[in-house]
């Protein structure tokens, strides 16, 4: 990162506002990280911002510098304490003497704390939780939190800002999207918390902690000589790891849910008719019965004329009866229970 990836650009094209002349929803249809790619080095990142932060920073030239120099140090002590022969490769629970990779780490941690001591003296406390996205996945995740962020759940945290990063020159299918969402004060753990719980549970990220601006300016990274960690904050450091796997289980659970909904939903129409088919077929097993139980009574224009064509056909000379063990006309009286029909002796 250089020190211009936690500005936004003005009249930047890939960028979004509320002051924008597109809705947010037709600029993320326009400006998707998968589509836009970074061929001329000139966009390197989307941006959607929600408005302006709840606090401004403050003394950024001055913690950058202060910083800056004490990162030196760090990293001229990392490297005397690697050539230094009289630190023990390994820690010895015999003697108590601790190994390089143990006096390393206090050097380390004790950094981390003077990082923190002068961003917070000097008022640069900006800085933002880290995420990664698949490309094929990115657009979704990405048009999700940025919607989110101007009137979603994390509209009501104290992030104020989000981009993410586009696609690469090469097209290479196979890169990891960086997403990140920009918060006031990363040394504000409750309000820290806070994003992270919208991130896991509304969102279902992954994500790869905090890291404040001055790191970012300051050149700390994974690959940093002073071995400093490059993140603010570690997730397992905000909460334990078995809130952060609920959280986000709990968010797959109900995607799954609304996704079952929806289909639901879909079938609707195709239910419904089917139960009018059915109810249509059962209409006349209805009238039927009605019939059998009185050939001529009629209750609508259908009836009456299913009646009058009964009249003709009973009006009519029965052909002579047929020799049979029953009559088969009495069989079906029977069971009508109406009174057999007496046949007349020639």
């Amino acid at each position: 990162m250089s020190s211009k990836d936690d500005l936004v650009p003005i009249e930047y094209k890939y960028a979004w506002t509320p002051d924008s002349e597109l809705t947010l929803p037709d600029f993320l249809k326009k400006c998707k990280p998968s589509m836009v790619q970074n061929t001329d080095g000139t966009k390197p990142w989307i941006w959607v911002k929600k408005g302006a932060p709840s606090r401004k920073d403050e003394g950024e030239q001055e913690a950058l510098e202060e910083g800056g120099a004490l990162l030196d140090e760090v990293t001229a002590r990392v490297e005397e304490i690697k050539n230094d022969p009289s630190i023990p490769a390994r820690s010895s629970k015999k003697t108590g003497a601790k190994g390089k990779k143990e006096v390393r780490e206090q050097v380390q941690s004790e950094a981390t704390d003077k990082l923190r001591e002068i961003a917070i003296k000097h008022g640069f406390v900006t800085g933002k939780w880290l995420s990664f996205a698949a490309a094929d996945k990115v657009d979704a995740i990405w048009g999700s939190i940025a919607s989110s962020l101007v009137s979603g759940p994390l509209a009501e945290t104290c992030a104020f800002l989000a981009k993410v990063a586009t696609s690469p020159a090469d097209g290479n299918s196979s890169t990891q999207h960086l997403i990140c969402v920009y918060m006031p004060d990363v040394y504000d753990k409750p309000a820290v918390t806070e994003v992270m719980k919208v991130l896991l549970r509304s969102h279902g990220v992954n994500l790869s902690g905090v890291k404040s601006d001055m790191y970012t300016l300051l050149g700390i990274d994974s690959k940093h000589p002073s071995g400093i960690p490059s993140t603010t904050w570690k997730n397992a450091t905000i909460l334990p790891e078995s809130e952060i796997k609920a959280l986000r289980e709990a968010y797959f659970e109900n995607l799954s849910a609304t996704k079952d909904e929806a289909k639901v939903t879909a079938d609707q129409p195709a239910a419904d008719k089917s139960a009018e088919v059915a109810k249509a077929k059962a209409k006349p097993q209805l009238k039927k019965k009605q019939a059998d139980d009185d050939p001529f009574a009629s209750e609508d224009e259908e009836d009456e004329e299913e009646a009058q064509r009964k009249a003709e056909l009973k009006s009519k000379k029965a052909p002579p009866p047929k020799k049979r063990a029953k009559d088969e006309s009495d069989e079906d009286d029977e069971e009508d229970g109406r009174p057999k029909k007496k046949t007349a002796k020639k």
